[in-house]
Parts: structure tokens; C-alpha cells; sequence
């Protein structure tokens, strides 16, 4: 029998958060972060629902929570396994520490690069002008864990927009807090094998499978606003999205 781990959760009977819901977000926060790595056995229901003092019903609906999200599986016999710690981020005009925050993680960002850059040809037709452009390279990640490489451009009236800035807040924010109004974006999502150097950066070996995300951003005049041309760990992101019939 594999050795079970008891994870650390607090639970707040004063809060009108349910209780099942406080173990879940808990529980997937520490899977996020990698505290509770893939792999890892939790400790049984039972035991857990004894330790926190809580209907065992309650601690079977926050797994199933887990479970649903595609976080941990079930084996009949042998208990929870947590099997998956990506972060599902839905098909939306949000940004990663919108993302980050709204999971309940802590985003964390070092900027690698900020600078005024001559576009390439590519660039300069999709902004339509020849002049600078601000190119920001930022890596990204929950905690103390790597998750995404982001390459960005934007006009260079958003000057304001500063590497120490961008370590605190997101993009978004900071362009917004200028003037921008933020309308539509287009996003192409992709796959493809990191190289050496953004394997390093991301802790994986090279080679490794990444999902690739290229988004072109429009404010309300329908005016190219930002270029983005992200990679995320295949082991740690993941995209969703809700489909309906006609």
C-alpha cells in the first residue's frame, strides 16, 4: 500500500464559505503550487473527515470537486491520487494574474525585458507604423513554480508600463490604469517543443511539450493595442472552453 499524506488544511467554521468548499480550494491550491506534487496519495476520507472534524459527506464532496476539475483520481481500495496539477485557464479576455488570482494562486513575475524596439516587418504591418514598439519578455508562475514564458508587444505610449510595475501587476492593469479600453482580442492556441533555453527558464527538460498562445488584443476604436506570443508548460496549463448547440 502506498504511504498517504496528510495535508495541511484549516477549516473556518465562522465563515459563511461552505465548508466542503474551503477543503476543496485548500486542497487545490496546494496541488497548484506543487505543495501536494503529482503522484501523491491523500489521506483517506475517513481519517481526513475525522481529523478536521467534519461529515464525511463533506470531505467526499470536496474531492469530487477535485476529481470533476481533473485534479486528483479515485482507485477503489487504495484512495486519492492527485494526478494532475495544471492550471485550466478558460478561452477569455482575461490576463495570467487575473488567472492566477481569480484560482486563489499567488502569481508571481520577474520581467527578463523591457525595451523600445524597431518592429519587424511583421510586426510594424500589424500595428501599422514603422516606429518603436515596447517589447516586454516576462516569466510567469504560481509561487515559486515556472508555468509560462510571455513575449508581449505594445505602442510605446504606454510608457508608464515599467519591469518593476510588471512585477507586481498584470499587463492589462497597467495599460488600463494609461487609458486603454480593451475590447476584442483574437487568440491562436497551439502546441510545440520548447527549446533549450525557454526549457531552462521553465524547469523542463528541453523538448518538452508546451502549449503555444498567440493573441492579437483591439481597444474600442478597433486599434491594434498588443501583440502576445506566450508558451505555457504542457504539464501545467491547460485551455477551456464552454460550447453550445445552435
Amino acid at each position: 500500500m502506498p504511504s498517504h499524506v496528510r495535508p495541511n488544511v484549516v477549516i473556518d467554521r465562522a465563515s459563511p464559505v461552505p465548508l466542503y468548499h474551503q477543503l476543496a480550494s485548500q486542497l487545490e491550491s496546494s496541488i497548484r503550487t506543487g505543495a501536494l506534487a503529482v503522484g501523491t496519495w491523500l489521506e483517506n476520507e475517513v481519517d481526513l473527515a475525522s481529523r478536521l472534524s467534519v461529515s464525511r459527506p463533506t470531505v467526499r464532496q470536496a474531492i469530487s470537486q477535485l476529481v470533476d476539475a481533473g485534479l486528483v483520481a479515485r482507485q477503489r481500495g487504495i484512495g486519492t491520487r492527485v494526478v494532475s496539477a495544471s492550471i485550466v485557464r478558460p478561452v477569455a479576455f482575461t490576463s495570467f494574474f487575473e488567472d492566477m488570482a481569480a484560482a486563489g494562486l499567488e502569481p508571481k513575475t520577474t520581467t527578463l525585458s523591457l525595451r523600445r524596439v524597431s518592429p519587424d516587418a511583421e510586426i510594424a504591418a500589424l500595428f501599422g507604423a514603422d516606429d518603436e514598439v515596447i517589447e516586454i519578455v516576462r516569466l510567469r508562475g504560481a509561487g515559486e513554480q515556472p508555468i509560462a514564458l510571455m513575449r508581449n508587444w505594445i505602442p510605446v505610449r504606454f510608457d508608464a508600463v515599467t519591469a518593476e510595475a510588471l512585477n507586481q501587476r498584470g499587463l492589462y492593469e497597467l495599460m488600463r490604469a494609461q487609458g486603454a479600453t480593451l475590447k476584442t482580442a483574437t487568440q491562436l492556441i497551439g502546441a510545440r517543443a520548447a527549446t533549450a533555453s525557454e526549457a531552462k527558464l521553465l524547469g523542463i527538460r528541453s523538448g518538452a511539450p508546451c502549449v503555444t498562445m498567440k493573441r492579437r488584443a483591439r481597444d474600442h476604436l478597433g486599434d491594434l493595442i498588443e501583440l502576445g506570443d506566450h508558451l505555457y508548460r504542457g504539464d501545467k496549463y491547460q485551455f477551456t472552453s464552454t460550447l453550445t448547440a445552435p
